[in-house]
């Protein structure tokens, strides 16, 4: 992974093997970002795909592996009041099954890089947006 910032965007590679989610959290910690949206392409070699359950409070995760072309990615770094980041992400991506063509999107829980992924970060200015947790879905959204 290499990075480069210009202007208040962050410009990443990801390389054979990284994860992105991981990737885009350690360059958030390390550039002390709190809070930040991002997208982006690449070739992928891994992905688990979630669908979250309301009847049951969680998600249902598919891992789809082989040649993934990421044809959009999606998603954006939050922080807690503690500054724990949180990110919520989704992805859509095409693959091949034997001779026939598939799409597979959602959220992501995770994907692993294949050969390469271009990833655009961009942090919120002149503001933060925080996280706050809603125990009715047990999940967290936006607070401004």
């Amino acid at each position: 992974m290499d990075y480069r910032k210009f202007g208040d965007t962050v410009y990443i590679r990801m390389d054979r093997d990284d994860e992105i989610i991981g990737g885009i959290l350690e360059i958030c910690k390390k550039e002390n970002i709190r809070s930040a949206v991002f997208s982006g392409i690449g070739g992928c070699k891994e992905a688990q795909v979630q669908t979250f359950m309301p009847e049951i409070g969680a998600f249902e995760t598919r891992t789809i592996s082989g040649m993934l072309e990421l044809v959009s990615l999606n998603g954006n770094v939050i922080s807690d009041e503690s500054g724990e980041l949180y990110y919520h992400t989704h992805a859509a991506f095409s693959y091949k099954e034997g001779e026939k063509h598939c799409v597979a999107a959602g959220h992501i829980k995770s994907i692993t890089v294949l050969y390469t992924a271009e990833i655009e970060l961009r942090p919120v200015v002149g503001g933060e947006i925080k996280r706050k947790y809603n125990p009715e879905t047990g999940t967290g959204f936006w607070s401004f």
